[in-house]
């Protein structure tokens, strides 16, 4: 497998590529004209010795960076591991393109077309829910394979018959919370959000499951660009809650919850959040003993399988480490090498026919791609913090099986 970076272009080996830091990713697979009946019209599957162009479109800089990172750490590992090593796919070398999208749809879909007029046939990633709601359109409209990353946004799943998701989604996030009510008729229900993609698609679920269980919900959103957060935590203190439930992604994070420690929320309210990476689990400080956090992932939550152990290994062999969104990408690796190895390495089309219905074994467990909607059915987790500021570390509650979590099936827009 080879790589190449943005601009000039450098080839480097899959062991090379294993130690660079991850991120978000689009994907693409290209091949190279053969002479005449090379290629094996029956399965669509194409000559051997053919380059597929692989190309990361993801958050190297920018708020969501850190994330990005770790999307890139988990793809170069599971690719390896997916290839057994070779760096290559039912005999097709993997070539890789690095872009940097900072978080902009704008940027995101630029670079999008940009390879897809050279050819690619496959995009994946990425971190940011926006970027992802404009990347899903564009692959339907050009017949591209896409695999959506950390992008937790609802309305991916189902958007259309060539979009597939690698990460979580929002609803198994809230389905995850609510295993944790002790039933939510009649209780009062506040959503701490950035008023974004993600923010408004985790109101929007919490709405659906929990209201629709019964709960009163409400919102606080603030501006993603907002710094000063203790306004946001004083209107979630006056609202009284029974339950907060926090969803927020970036930068801000270590603000907002000393504000909402400083205001006394985690004291007055049952509080519920998502567990972020590992750089902030210190942020919680005294509240993170009263905090509830359901979890995506934490290295360990998959109880040590063979394929956890293996992405664990390699992302510490590379020199960096594994963290919430590292599986993400791992598992867009795997899920290329099955689009090939079992659909086509030139039609996307076959790629997204061979990964419906898929069950493997991931770093989290079983998982499996749901045939009608491309949802990714997976297991979640309940975790709690122990320790203090840099002693703080996450520990498994609770495992929900990934059917308990599944989102309402969405049949493929087409």
């Amino acid at each position: 497998m080879r790589r190449r970076a943005t601009g000039t272009a450098h080839r480097r080996s899959l062991s090379a590529l294993a130690t660079l830091a991850a991120a978000g990713v689009l994907l693409t697979g290209c091949t190279a004209a053969g002479k005449a009946g090379e290629a094996d019209t029956a399965s669509g599957k194409g000559a051997k010795d053919q380059t597929i162009d692989v190309g990361l479109v993801y958050s190297r800089t920018g708020l969501l960076a850190a994330y990005g990172k770790q999307y890139r750490d988990g793809f170069m590992a599971g690719l390896d591991y997916a290839t057994k090593g070779t760096g290559k796919v039912a005999g097709h070398r993997i070539e890789v393109t690095e872009q940097d999208d900072a978080g902009d749809p704008g940027k995101a879909v630029a670079a999008a077309k940009n390879l897809i007029g050279k050819g690619y046939k496959v995009l994946a990633g990425t971190t940011d829910s926006g970027v992802a709601l404009q990347m899903a359109p564009l692959a339907a409209q050009n017949k591209v394979l896409y695999i959506s990353g950390p992008a937790a946004t609802d309305a991916v799943t189902g958007i259309n018959a060539y979009t597939f998701r690698s990460g979580r989604q929002s609803y198994q996030d809230i389905l995850t919370a609510g295993a944790m009510l002790d039933g939510a008729k009649g209780k009062k229900v506040t959503v701490l959000a950035q008023d974004s993609t993600f923010g408004q698609a985790n109101v929007a679920a919490v709405k659906a499951v929990l209201g629709g269980q019964g709960a009163k919900v409400g919102s606080v959103l603030a501006p993603p660009s907002a710094t000063d957060l203790t306004p946001f935590a004083r209107q979630v203190k006056a609202a009284a809650p029974d339950l907060v439930f926090v969803a927020w992604a970036g930068s801000t994070a270590p603000a907002l919850w000393t504000a909402l420690d400083q205001q006394g929320v985690p004291s007055a309210s049952k509080v519920v959040t998502g567990l972020a990476g590992t750089a902030s689990y210190p942020v919680f400080g005294a509240a993170g003993s009263k905090v509830s956090f359901l979890a995506h992932y934490f290295p360990g939550a998959g109880g040590g399988n063979a394929v956890e152990k293996a992405m664990l290994d390699a992302v510490a062999k590379a020199g960096g480490t594994p963290d919430l969104f590292t599986p993400d990408g791992f598992t867009a690796a795997q899920m290329i090498v099955h689009a090939v190895e079992e659909g086509s390495a030139t039609d996307p089309a076959a790629m997204a026919k061979a990964l419906e219905g898929w069950s493997f074994d991931g770093v989290k467990g079983k998982e499996q791609i749901r045939a009608e909607d491309h949802a990714l059915l997976q297991p979640m987790f309940v975790a709690k913090l122990t320790g203090k500021g840099a002693t703080a570390k996450p520990e498994l509650v609770t495992t929900e099986p990934m059917d308990k979590v599944a989102p309402p099936a969405k049949p493929s827009a087409g």
